[in-house]
């Protein structure tokens, strides 16, 4: 699904641009926690804008909108405003449970027959101990929710709800990026990792990535631009890495084709269970 997905504040439409030229698999145009109260209104119809122009000037980036949650009852104003073709999804926040996620289908169903959009998802982070909590059952409540978000930031919502003290290995959200991580892989949903809050420390960034990419996580929340390149060379999977498991399938295959479940290859015993973790490999990659 995505690599990078980077957000931009909906009051600015003209960073949107900027931002696309970056790089991202994916734009955030936000409403919520980077427009101030006095601007949200206005932000409604600079974002239905913008996602207009965005979408004039490329077909593939994924556009998303992170509306206000729930609790504010300004999100079915936002999205009565912003679902509109050319719209790849809704970033949820807030969300703490499985019913939370039954609202906002509710709400987005409407909106979709009412505006002329359809197909729809939402990118859903983890950021209330409820969430931690309920994250299997968010993960599996719609077929709209395509991506959920591993916590850890710094200084965001969760931080202050758990009261973790941040470091840089990030040993403190481990367990809580981990429950979301099985979450997304018993669903079938994209697992993302959040975001590097230190805007100038590339190299901490790059290896934050490495991390969660370690893990199992495919993707990893931007929220600026020189960030972007950085998260694609990470989660982009290297030549080396593809020949190396587009071999591992031909030569299971072809020994499977004469009689045998095992093989070595290249100085390994690999048997099915080699072959099917290769296969999941190349397809989450889109190599397969």
């Amino acid at each position: 699904m995505y690599r990078s997905v980077l957000f931009v504040p909906g009051h600015k439409p003209d960073w949107a641009p900027k931002a696309l030229k970056a790089g991202p698999d994916a734009i955030v145009l936000d409403l919520e926690d980077s427009v101030p109260d006095g601007e949200k209104h206005n932000a409604r119809d600079m974002v239905r804008q913008t996602i207009g122009t965005l979408r004039a000037h490329d077909e593939k980036t994924g556009i998303f909108v992170r509306v206000n949650s729930l609790a504010t009852r300004l999100t079915g104003a936002d999205l009565e405003a912003v679902v509109t073709p050319g719209l790849t999804g809704v970033f949820a926040p807030k969300v703490s449970s499985a019913t939370d996620v039954l609202k906002l289908d509710a709400l987005l169903d409407h909106f979709e027959i009412r505006n002329g959009a359809e197909g729809l998802r939402y990118i859903i982070p983890v950021e209330t101990v409820p969430a931690i909590h309920n994250c299997r059952e968010i993960a599996a409540a719609s077929p709209r929710v395509a991506a959920m978000i591993g916590p850890t930031a710094e200084h965001a919502d969760i931080a202050r709800e758990v009261g973790f003290e941040w470091t840089p290995g990030g040993l403190e959200t481990l367990y809580l990026r981990s429950r979301v991580l099985l979450a997304c892989r018993e669903a079938g949903i994209h697992p993302l990792t959040a975001l590097w809050e230190r805007v100038d420390d590339l190299d901490g960034l790059r290896e934050f990535a490495r991390q969660g990419r370690g893990l199992g996580f495919r993707g990893m929340i931007a929220i600026h631009p020189s960030h972007v390149p950085v998260i694609n060379e990470v989660f982009t999977p290297s030549a080396a890495e593809t020949e190396f498991y587009r071999g591992l399938v031909a030569a299971y295959e072809q020994a499977a084709r004469t009689g045998s479940g095992a093989v070595r290859y290249r100085g390994l015993h690999i048997d099915r269970a080699h072959y099917d973790k290769a296969r999941r490999w190349l397809v989450e990659v889109n190599e397969l």
